[in-house]
C-alpha cells in the first residue's frame, strides 16, 4: 500500500465507525422502545428484551453497513475535495481512477463482512430472535408479579397488584378475580399479599392480609367476608406451545441452505422465493465495492454547492435500490416474475448508474449527469432559501 492509500483510509475510519454507531444505535433503540411495550406483561421482560437486543444487532449491522460506509466516504471525499487535497493528487500525476482504488477495497473487505452476515449470521440470529419472543409471549407464569402488571393463569383467575418489589415476592394494593365451575364470580382485594412458590412446582400460595372477599354464595345472594390473613392457592402456567424448527421461513436459511433448498423438487418453500431471497443477499453485498463509484464524484461535485444535495441524491438512488429488491422478491414470490428478472434488474441498474457515475468523472471530475442534478437540486434549495428568508423579514 501506498502513503496515500494509507491516509485515505485511515481517514475513513473514524467516520466509518461513528456512522455505524449511531446509525445501529438508533435503529435498535427505536425497536427497543416496542418490545418493551411488547414485553409489558412479562415478568422477566428485561432479561428477554436482553437477549431480543443482542439478536437483532446482525439484522440491523447489514442494514446500517451500506449507509455507514457511503456517508463515511462522502464525509472524506467532500473533506479531501474542500481542501483542494484532490486537485493536489490529479496536478501530481494520480489518475481519477488510482484515487478510488483504497475505497473499492475497503468495499470489498465490507462485502466479504456483509456476506457472512447476510448469509449466515442474520438467519440464525433471525430465527434465535424469533424463539426469544415466543417463549417470552408464551412463558405463562412463574410465580412473580411486577407492578401493574396482570397475570392470568388461566381462564378461571385474574390478578394484579399496585406494587411489588424487586422479585415480585412482596405485594402492596392486591385485587383477585375468580371464576368457579359455575360461573359465579368472587372478588378479593387486600392491602399486602406475599407469594410463595410450592415445592411441587406447579402451584403457589398468595398469602394475603388485611382484605375484603366478595362472593356469590349458593343461593345466588353477595356476601362480603373481611380477613386479616388469608391463603389461597393460584397454578402456574408453563409455555402455550413449541416453536416451529428453523427453516420455514427462507429468511431463516443460510445461502448454503438457499441453495440446497432451491434444488430441492419437494420443498415446502418455492422456488422462485428462494432464488429470489439469494440474489438480494448477493445483490446487497456486491453493491458495496459500487459505492466509491458513485461516492466520489458525487463528494467532488458539492465543492462549490455543498454536501447537502449529493446526499440526498445518493440516499435516494440507495433507497431506490433497496425498495425494488424488496419490490422484485415479492414478485418473485407471487410468481409474477422470475426471480432473475424481478432481482438481477434493479442490481444491473444500480451498477450501471454507478460505473456511468464515474467513468463520465474521470476526464471532467464532478462533472457527471448525476453532478447536474445535484446542482440543480442546491440550485433549487438555494433559491427557495432566497424567497423564504425576506418573507421571514419582512415579517
Amino acid at each position: 500500500m501506498r502513503i496515500i492509500d494509507r491516509y485515505v483510509l485511515k481517514l475513513m475510519l473514524w467516520p466509518l465507525l461513528g456512522a455505524m454507531l449511531v446509525t445501529l444505535t438508533g435503529l435498535l433503540l427505536e425497536r427497543i422502545l416496542r418490545l418493551l411495550d411488547m414485553l409489558s406483561g412479562s415478568s422477566n421482560r428485561f432479561g428477554f428484551l436482553a437477549e431480543l437486543s443482542a439478536n437483532l444487532v446482525p439484522h440491523y449491522l447489514g442494514l446500517t453497513l451500506p449507509a455507514a460506509f457511503f456517508i463515511a466516504l462522502f464525509v472524506v471525499i467532500s473533506r479531501l475535495n474542500q481542501d483542494s487535497e484532490i486537485d493536489a493528487l490529479l496536478a501530481s500525476g494520480v489518475s481519477f481512477t488510482r484515487i478510488v482504488y483504497p475505497y473499492v477495497g475497503l468495499g470489498l473487505v465490507l462485502m466479504c463482512v456483509s456476506l457472512v452476515l447476510f448469509g449466515y449470521l442474520q438467519p440464525y440470529s433471525r430465527y434465535a430472535y424469533r424463539a426469544v419472543l415466543h417463549a417470552a409471549e408464551n412463558a405463562g407464569w412463574s410465580g412473580t408479579v411486577q407492578s401493574g402488571m396482570i397475570v392470568s393463569p388461566n381462564d378461571q383467575l385474574t390478578m394484579t397488584t399496585d406494587m411489588a418489589d424487586a422479585a415480585g415476592r412482596r405485594l402492596t394494593g392486591v385485587f383477585i378475580r375468580q371464576v368457579d365451575d359455575q360461573g359465579r364470580e368472587m372478588v378479593t382485594t387486600a392491602r399486602m399479599g406475599q407469594l410463595r412458590t410450592n415445592a411441587d412446582g406447579e402451584t403457589a400460595t398468595l398469602v394475603l392480609d388485611d382484605g375484603l372477599q366478595l362472593r356469590i354464595n349458593s343461593r345466588g345472594e353477595p356476601e362480603v367476608l373481611s380477613f386479616d390473613s388469608f391463603s389461597l392457592e393460584v397454578p402456574l402456567s408453563g409455555a402455550a406451545r413449541l416453536l416451529r424448527a428453523r427453516g420455514g421461513d427462507e429468511r431463516e436459511l443460510t445461502l448454503t441452505e438457499l441453495v440446497a433448498e432451491s434444488r430441492r423438487p419437494d420443498g415446502l418453500i418455492p422456488r422462485q422465493t428462494l432464488i429470489a431471497e439469494f440474489l438480494a443477499r448477493l445483490s446487497r453485498a456486491l453493491s458495496l465495492p459500487l459505492l466509491p463509484l458513485l461516492a466520489l464524484p458525487l463528494g467532488l461535485a458539492t465543492k462549490r454547492r455543498g454536501s447537502a444535495p449529493g446526499i440526498i441524491v445518493a440516499g435516494l438512488l440507495l433507497l431506490t435500490f433497496n425498495q425494488l429488491l424488496q419490490f422484485g422478491q415479492g414478485l418473485a414470490a407471487g410468481g409474477e416474475a422470475p426471480a432473475a428478472l424481478s432481482v438481477g434488474a434493479p442490481f444491473v441498474a444500480f451498477t450501471a448508474i454507478c460505473a456511468i457515475t464515474f467513468a463520465t468523472s474521470r476526464k471532467r471530475p464532478g462533472e457527471t449527469p448525476v453532478g447536474v442534478a445535484v446542482e440543480r437540486i442546491a440550485d433549487a434549495i438555494v433559491d427557495l432559501r432566497q424567497r423564504i428568508l425576506p418573507r421571514r423579514a419582512q415579517a
